[in-house]
């Protein structure tokens, strides 16, 4: 069994009692599966993005975020992903969770009330000390990047 870690939740709005909390689908899920909190549906247009409500905001202890990663189903079968993925939510953010998603697609996408349209993954953080230097250590790779290995 992994750690786990209490994360505190607060609905914002009665409305929408009836959608269910960001829960886990199996056992062995890395993520959450979140919801659209929208009241009967929200079109995305294709090559468009929207900012989904959830109708949630958090409490997550110092030193976690919470990432926010696409559904591989909306991916493979409808195009739609994250435009900032992952994105973050910051221990500190006691804002409503919205989720941006883009239609990447040729089609309309449909979110409808209660739609599982993201998942949330705990992570614990690392603060990084930045330290100013004149000369950094050499390494085999030095400064290749962007492919230069090739394809093969």
């Amino acid at each position: 069994m992994s750690e786990q870690v209490t994360i505190k939740l607060k609905r914002l709005s009665n409305e929408f009692a009836d959608i269910q909390l960001p829960s886990y689908a199996t056992e062995g899920s890395a993520g959450m599966d979140i919801r659209a909190a929208v009241k009967d549906q929200l079109i995305i247009e294709p090559g468009k993005a929207a900012l989904v409500p959830t109708n949630i905001s958090v409490e997550i202890p110092m030193g976690y975020e919470i990432q926010v990663r696409p559904r591989s189903g909306l991916a493979a079968n409808h195009s739609i992903g994250i435009l900032n993925s992952p994105g973050t939510i910051d221990s500190d953010y006691r804002g409503e969770v919205k989720i941006i998603l883009m239609n990447f697609g040729d089609q309309p996408f449909i979110i409808h009330r209660g739609d599982r349209i993201a998942q949330l993954v705990v992570s614990k953080v690392y603060s990084a000390k930045i330290v100013e230097s004149e000369n950094l250590n050499s390494s085999q790779r030095g400064e290749g990047g962007f492919g230069h290995t090739g394809k093969k």
